[in-house]
């Protein structure tokens, strides 16, 4: 049975050059859990529980979707890593680094193949199991990104504040583009395993022509 991976099929989505560049997102299938703010235990234990409860969720849903569409529809795929959407009151927070001003969608794309149905059933065998805490919140939403920039980041997480800045205040403006939908980031490397300095990470920003 062949494996399929969306990080080669999708490859001009998931692996961008270390410059900015224009894509067209198509529109995808998530499993998405909300949440606000974003902390370390010692800053928030209560913001920094609710996020790693959504990541909990999120995976454990993703890989019974996996093993049912595997055993149910012969249908094998790799698990695409996770991502996020992000967006506050003021964008000069990301900027800035106040996390704790922060609304995120944490997200893991599934193929088209899994239906509402299938999503339902998974959702019921992890409840029997392991009832992670932001089950209930978790819902099977499609997400359309459109014309969009977007950079290959390769640093820790707070390293890609003068990415950011470039993005906002030189490149969309000078190249005749506004802002619009959430800051996206997709998270290529896992930051148990890989040094910070190390780590890769897609960051993208919609856009409209202005």
């Amino acid at each position: 049975m062949e494996k399929v991976d969306f990080k080669k099929i999708l490859k001009h989505l998931y692996a961008p050059k270390r410059k900015f560049e224009i894509v067209d997102v198509p529109e995808m299938q998530f499993l998405m859990v909300d949440g606000h703010g974003l902390a370390s235990v010692e800053d928030d234990p209560e913001i920094a529980q609710c996020y790693e409860q959504a990541l909990e969720t999120l995976y454990a849903v993703a890989y019974k979707l996996k093993f049912i569409s595997k055993i149910n529809l012969e249908k094998d795929y790799v698990v695409p890593p996770l991502e996020g959407l992000w967006w506050a009151d003021d964008m000069n927070t990301f900027i800035t680094r106040e996390k704790t001003a922060w609304d995120w969608t944490m997200m893991i794309m599934v193929p088209e193949w899994i239906t509402q149905d299938i999503f339902e059933k998974a959702v019921a065998e992890v409840r029997k199991k392991k009832a992670p805490a932001s089950l209930d919140k978790l819902r099977l939403e499609p997400y359309h990104e459109g014309l969009s920039v977007q950079i290959m980041h390769i640093g820790s997480y707070d390293d890609e504040t003068p990415v950011l800045a470039k993005l906002h205040s030189e490149f969309i403006p000078k190249n005749g583009y506004a802002m619009t939908g959430k800051h996206h980031e997709i998270y290529l490397s896992d930051p148990r395993k890989v040094a910070p300095e190390k780590l890769k990470t897609v960051l993208r920003q919609p856009v409209k022509k202005q």
